[in-house]
């Protein structure tokens, strides 16, 4: 071997990992594509959130090397998923289906639960491809609005903090509003996470001691709809979650079922990201 062929090996060594895996070179990471945690959850795989911790553990492989967060993949990469091959190309092409679903009290939304509790997932139609991604949560007593997609990368752009989305509800509390409370949850409560705040607060009704109100907001933390009312010492006695972004919830659909959104309704939604992203480039 010549000096020159010895030169050229050198400046090319093998990159291992923490378990001595052979892994790519960096170099071949920044190329074109997708980082892979987003075209996973493109395809429906899961959620960002769930393929990142994939790859932590170790658990994907991209052309039979350990993948890593950041990677920048094609559809035509070989990947494997605890070591099952996947079919990235096709699952890419399959439309994207969202779910509207009318959650019920009692209700937890989760896969598995070690108690036995109802899951909204038993409730889910089986998608022919992939799995449903659920948008956000709704804790154990609260009802309403439920969004599930099988595309995790949109499911992630509609929870990220920065899309801004509206979530309203229906708030039943015991007790009444005042004007000074208003204004303090409008301008802003300190809670254990962070400051909070309501966008909007209508009155819409009830007699007696309680009151049912509208309230919007624009985060997704939790409980956060019921620790606000608890700053102002309100106790709710019922929370409904009437609408998330341009989708609202149907009057006609009866809790516990499901409708899926039209591709026009998906493409609003979508719309609806797209002008918050370019607002905020202004």
């Amino acid at each position: 071997m010549n000096l020159q062929m010895k030169a050229k090996l050198t400046r090319s060594p093998m990159i291992r990992n923490r378990d001595n895996q052979p892994q790519m070179n960096k170099q071949n990471q920044a190329g074109p594509g997708e980082r892979i945690q987003k075209l996973l959850a493109q395809a429906g795989y899961g959620s960002r959130r769930e393929i990142e911790g994939w790859i932590r553990e170790g658990l994907i492989k991209v052309d039979g090397y350990r993948a890593e967060l950041g990677q920048r993949i094609h559809a035509t990469n070989r990947v494997e998923i605890r070591g099952r091959r996947i079919n990235l190309s096709q699952r890419l092409n399959i439309p994207e289906r969202v779910l509207l679903y009318n959650k019920q009290v009692g209700e937890i939304v989760a896969r598995r639960d070690p108690e036995g509790r109802p899951l909204v997932f038993s409730r889910f139609p089986k998608p022919e491809r992939g799995r449903w991604i659920t948008v956000g949560r709704l804790d154990i007593n609260s009802e309403g609005l439920l969004l599930a997609t099988t595309n995790g990368e949109l499911a992630n752009q509609l929870m990220h903090p920065s899309s801004e989305l509206e979530r309203e509800y229906a708030v039943r509390v015991l007790g009444e509003i005042t004007e000074d409370m208003a204004q303090c949850l409008l301008a802003g409560v300190e809670l254990d996470d962070g400051v909070a705040r309501f966008k909007r607060i209508n009155f819409s009704g009830g007699e007696g001691a309680n009151k049912w109100y509208h309230v919007t907001l624009s985060q997704g933390r939790n409980r956060v709809v019921r620790r606000l009312m608890e700053s102002q010492g309100l106790q709710v006695s019922r929370l409904q979650r009437i609408r998330y972004g341009s989708v609202r919830l149907p009057s006609w659909l009866r809790t516990g079922q499901s409708t899926e959104l039209s591709d026009k309704e998906i493409k609003r939604l979508k719309q609806t990201l797209i002008t918050r992203d370019e607002a905020a480039d202004c």
